[in-house]
């Protein structure tokens, strides 16, 4: 909790932590577009088969109207629309007499698209799902791609947590944000739908790093009291990605197009965010106070604190930090979340070591959503089974959530001790006289 202090002596929350609120929220309006995304570039258009009299022009009798043809090659499936994907072997021209119906036809004289398939284009101009020929027998491959997709957030979610304890949190948000340009670029010159999907995963997998290390970085760089405020203004950005996703989709209706309108944004963020500071604090407890300092005094220079030259030294830094620098020198896992009674209940209600733990938690929420896709393809054989299983999962998480504690203006704590000390103060009834000494120390 002493970097809270630190932060104060830095000039608590100004115009620094104004900029690096537009620059990390710049990246969160993008992030939903590429979540998102599948929806409008791999939706599935109508379609039907390829036939020979309808879709090769020489071969079209001339006198028969283009309905015609549709008739005597496509046939109707119970609603009374083109099925599509069967059509008819050879030309049924009996279906075009005054008093012919569905019996003139056998399931003999179907067969399935052996020549691909005609897609409706009123609505998108071109689509993954279009492009590779996802439907039909082939639909199956449009979840397990979305599947991959959140596969790729899930290893991310796991992998930048531990990444960005040891190579830092902006220096990782800088690579993701080129990786997430890079890979979804890439994705429009995919020769087949393999390399897409492999392209996608990269994409996902950077996408778990912005929204870890951005969050991370927002929350270390902010006061306790403007915290909360920060964070539901993140939230918001979110909601305001999905609506700049709808208008792009409308405006764009070629899948190519649109990933490059979602893509190209992220060159230009990754050069923005090389202005921000390293986190002061893993610079601390990683053993680099001399760059610390630097940082620190670099936000107080932003926020016009001018004492801060004088408060901020090597020797102020080292010793209100000394207890988080000898809780990092120990030996960390994600077993910690477990073996400590506060952290045990805490992780299980939710499923703060800080990005481990967060990484690990947001890996909890992305398998869901890897597993989500794959739920979808089980509804044509058990109909009831993806609602069932989405509606319990909510109704269960109802009955966990009030057993997570509320933070009431206290500072996040950084070490196991910090909670026991939290633990403690609540069970004495100074949680109050707590949270007014850390408000009032300067």
């Amino acid at each position: 909790m002493a970097f809270s202090e630190l932060l104060e002596r830095a000039g608590g929350v100004g115009l620094f932590q104004t900029l690096q609120v537009l620059t990390l929220l710049l990246a969160s309006v993008f992030l939903p577009s590429h979540m998102l995304l599948d929806n409008f570039s791999a939706a599935t258009p109508r379609h039907r088969c390829w036939a020979r009299m309808l879709d090769s022009s020489p071969e079209a009798p001339t006198n028969l109207t283009r309905e015609a043809l549709l008739l005597i090659s496509i046939p109707r499936g119970p609603d009374q629309e083109p099925q599509q994907c069967r059509r008819f072997r050879h030309p049924q021209w009996q279906l075009l007499a005054p008093n012919a119906t569905a019996a003139n036809w056998s399931e003999a004289a179907t067969e399935l698209c052996v020549d691909g398939w005609v897609y409706d284009r009123s609505t998108f101009t071109s689509t993954v799902v279009a492009e590779w020929g996802l439907v039909c027998g082939r639909q199956g491959l449009k979840p397990v791609g979305q599947a991959v997709f959140m596969a790729g957030n899930l290893l991310g979610a796991l992998a930048w947590g531990l990444l960005s304890c040891w190579f830092g949190r902006k220096s990782m948000l800088s690579w993701c944000c080129l990786q997430v340009a890079l890979a979804n670029t890439s994705a429009i010159f995919a020769p087949n739908f393999l390399v897409y999907c492999g392209l996608r995963f990269l994409n996902a997998f950077g996408l778990a790093g912005i929204i870890l290390t951005s969050t991370t970085l927002l929350v270390e760089w902010t006061t306790t009291r403007r915290r909360a405020v920060t964070m539901t203004i993140l939230g918001c950005t979110y909601c305001t990605g999905q609506m700049v996703l709808g208008g792009l989709a409308f405006a764009l209706r070629d899948w190519r197009a649109l990933h490059l309108a979602t893509s190209t944004p992220f060159f230009a963020i990754f050069l923005i965010s090389l202005w921000l500071p390293e986190s002061a604090r893993w610079l601390i407890i990683t053993g680099k106070p001399e760059r610390a300092l630097q940082e620190l005094k670099k936000v107080a220079r932003i926020n016009g604190h001018k004492e801060a030259k004088k408060a901020l030294t090597i020797e102020v830094l080292m010793s209100s930090m000394e207890e988080e620098v000898a809780s990092a020198k120990a030996r960390q896992s994600v077993l910690d979340l477990f073996r400590v009674p506060v952290l045990r209940r805490r992780s299980c209600c939710l499923l703060v070591v800080k990005m481990t733990a967060d990484g690990f938690l947001q890996s909890a929420g992305r398998l869901g959503a890897v597993v989500g896709p794959l739920i979808m393809t089980a509804r044509q054989a058990l109909p009831l089974l993806p609602p069932l299983t989405y509606g319990v999962i909510l109704i269960v998480s109802s009955f966990v959530l009030p057993f997570v504690p509320e933070t009431r203006g206290l500072p996040l704590p950084d070490t196991t001790q910090d909670l026991e000390n939290q633990r403690s103060a609540a069970a004495g009834g100074t949680w109050r006289e707590a949270v007014i000494t850390e408000s009032t120390w300067f």
